[in-house]
């Protein structure tokens, strides 16, 4: 069973460690369910879906054990193309995780990391649940 309703803040106390790594296994699920063919998916895709924004995919880095992603809109603004939302996300295939990553400092404390990478990673979680509903779905060229 794909634990797609799974709601991680209900089941754990939110921006607690349990609940951050509950989020990061729900976001692997529903980045499965968008994306089956992840592990063996390399460069640049699109999902288009009828009056939704076009979803693009890039394949930003892929290693044995991981894949690091962008996952964005494309939006023609006066200025240019403009990519918003614009999230890097990297799997983690060994531990079935996938975590929305963020800018990184030398140093940050502890409860406020933790309290950065629940809001990033839930915001991933609610626009992964989102894509799935418009029926966006990234499969190889």
């Amino acid at each position: 069973m794909i634990d797609c309703l799974l709601v991680p803040q209900t089941i754990v106390r939110p921006n607690s460690f349990v609940g951050l790594m509950s989020l990061y296994e729900s976001n692997y699920l529903r980045l499965l369910q968008l994306i089956p063919e992840i592990e063996r998916l390399d460069g640049c895709f699109r999902s288009r879906v009828a009056g939704e924004c076009d979803l693009y995919v890039e394949i930003l880095e892929r290693c044995r054990y991981t894949v690091t992603l962008s996952l964005t809109y494309r939006f023609d603004t006066e200025h240019g193309a403009e990519a918003n939302p614009n999230m890097v996300v990297r799997i983690y295939f060994d531990g079935a995780l996938a975590e929305a990553m963020g800018e990184h400092s030398s140093y940050r404390h502890h409860k406020l990391e933790l309290d950065a990478r629940w809001k990033r990673n839930i915001i991933l979680n609610k626009w992964l649940e989102y894509l799935g509903d418009q029926g966006h779905l990234i499969l190889e060229r």
